[in-house]
This record gives structure tokens, sequence and C-alpha cells, in this order.
């Protein structure tokens, strides 16, 4: 040693630090918004909930013509280059129809299963969202909870007991404001086909029946489907038990689904009334006409019945209307 000290070089990237103060340092943390085009953005992958060109979405499109778009959507980088849309699909179609070209996006580094989660969650605030999308949003949040090691249960019924311990699906019910059964509920109609699943949607099948006619077996389901167009009416859930039992029991079949699901659709036969006497001749309706009110498997008879029994139901209702009506003038007699 000549008795000199050492002197430790500091490399260049590390000088900025000593000239920029702690609040910038900060800054450059944060997350920034970027107008992003729109030809980088990809959507993402499955994505459950409908982007749809309909009223709402037009009134979207002329709101961000006039003033942009408020709120940023969420984007994550892609390893083949541009990036992948978390939230903000309907925004990203609305400013297309605007005549935008770019999109004011915050990027955030996300993890497949991440992104599936913050997705999920960004879209299950929007209002009037179908049974089916709930169904494949809880699903994929479900999945993607289960593979970071959280706790599920899959396997469990519909109905969980009072005594089982908070697990997955009751987490995601609470974020959605929702019990942890009606998720199980929602994540049992992926197992629907397409037609029932559809029917759910409609409002034409109830969701604990759905759920009922969600073990029946894929071609069990489509037999069921012929025989629900045939009555042109779902099954109860006391028909969807039955169903469930014979499909169970490998009895299932067309014969036997039709009769089911005739059993209690059949509207009680009415007693044939006297022939009304008409001061100004026989009413005649078109058998083609009628036709267009009823299954096309129903016969003349249970048409008959169906009409006498509606005619009954009206004049029932039409008496008790009169009858309320002269109450009322009979009060207000009294009053005066």
């Amino acid at each position: 040693m000549d008795g000199k000290k050492s002197v430790k070089l500091t490399p260049l990237s590390d000088l900025s630090a000593l000239f920029t103060t702690q609040a910038a340092r900060d800054d450059d943390q944060r997350e920034k918004v970027m107008d992003i085009p729109l030809m980088e953005i990809h959507d993402f992958p499955d994505h459950p909930f409908r982007v749809i060109q309909d009223d709402a979405m037009l009134e979207m499109a002329e709101s961000i013509k006039q003033f942009g778009v408020l709120v940023p959507a969420m984007v994550r980088p892609r390893e083949d280059g541009g990036y992948e849309l978390i939230s903000g699909h309907r925004r990203k179609m609305a400013s297309m129809l605007a005549g935008k070209t770019s999109l004011p996006c915050i990027v955030r580094d996300l993890s497949d299963d991440e992104a599936i989660i913050v997705m999920v969650d960004s879209n299950l605030q929007r209002e009037q969202l179908l049974p089916s999308e709930k169904a494949k949003a809880y699903k994929m949040k479900l999945d993607a909870m289960k593979r970071q090691g959280k706790r599920t249960d899959l396997t469990s019924p519909p109905v969980a007991g009072k005594s089982r311990k908070a697990e997955s699906v009751d987490l995601i019910g609470a974020s959605a404001g929702e019990s942890g059964d009606q998720v199980r509920r929602f994540i049992r109609l992926n197992e629907l086909i397409d037609p029932i699943l559809s029917m759910v949607d409609e409002g034409k099948l109830g969701m604990r029946t759905a759920v009922e006619l969600s073990y029946l077996p894929e071609e069990d389901q489509k037999t069921l489907y012929t025989a629900m167009d045939s009555e042109q009416a779902p099954p109860s859930m006391s028909q969807a038990q039955r169903l469930r039992k014979l499909s169970k029991a490998g009895e299932l079949n067309d014969d036997t689904a039709l009769s089911v699901m005739m059993e209690q659709k059949k509207p009680p036969l009415a007693q044939s009334p006297k022939k009304a006497v008409l001061s100004e001749g026989d009413i005649t309706i078109p058998a083609s006409k009628l036709r267009t009110y009823f299954p096309s498997s129903w016969d003349q008879a249970r048409i008959e019945a169906m009409i006498y029994t509606l005619l009954e139901s009206w004049m029932h209702s039409h008496e008790k209307h009169r009858t309320e009506q002269e109450k009322k003038r009979d009060r207000t007699g009294l009053d005066r």
C-alpha cells in the first residue's frame, strides 16, 4: 500500500437519485394513465360479459364523442406485443363507435390469475348482468383463486350447511353482494346446455329449477329440451326433481320426458258450460288463429278446456270488480 485511500466510484445510474426529490421518485412508481392506440389493445380471452351495440352503447359512444372517456380502462402488457384489456371492453367499443383512435388506460403488470380476478370484479359491479354472464364470471374467478392456492369446494352442494367454514365461494359472494350459496347456484348453471341456459337468461326458467336440471347429463338435457319445446313450457321444480330421478335411473327418454312435462302442465278440465244463446248469432274464431296461442302438441279438447278455464277466470274477476264498485258507491252515498 502506498498510503493512498481507494475511491469507490458511483454508477451514473445512481447519480440521478442525488438530483431528484423523494416526491419525484414516488411519482415515478405510480401508475400512469396512457393513451394507447385501439389497434394495440386486445380483448381479454374468454371474456364472459356481453359487449353489444345496444341503445346504452350508442349513448356511451355519444358521451365519449362529446366529453371523452372519463374513467380509464385497465390493460396489461402482452408477451407478443400490445396490451390485453382487463376492464373497459364497453368503453373500447364505444370509443370505436365515437371515431376515437386511442383509449386512456392504466397499465398494470398482472399475472393471468390476478388479471382474471380484477376483470371479474370490475365487471360484476355493472347492472343488468345476465345469469349466464355471472355463471361464467364466478367460475373463472373461483378457478383463478383455486390456482392461487386459496380454499375452494367445487363439489359442494348448491346450498351449504350452517356449520361449513367460509370458503372461496363465500368470499366471492361477499365481494359481489351475494351469498355463497347463490354463487354456487350460478356456477352450477355452467353445466346447462346452451338452449336451456338461454331460457334462464330470458326469464323462462327459474334459478333453482335450472340448478336441478344442471345435474342431468348433456344428452338427457337435450332430450328434455325437445319435450319443453313441444310443450312450450318449462318444468316446475317438482317435475325437475322427477326428471333428475329418471335420469339417474337411466329411464329418461323422449317418452318419459314428455310424459312428465305434460303431467302438471295440463289445465284442469272445466265442465262444458251450457250453450249460450247470442242475440246476434254465434261467434266463430278460425282454428288457425287460435292455434297461434297454444302449443302445437295440444289437441282440440285440451284447447277448448283451457279457453273455458280462462273465460271463467275472467268472469269471476269481472264480477269481483263489479261488486267492489257497487260497495264503493254505497259507501259514498252513506257519507253524503
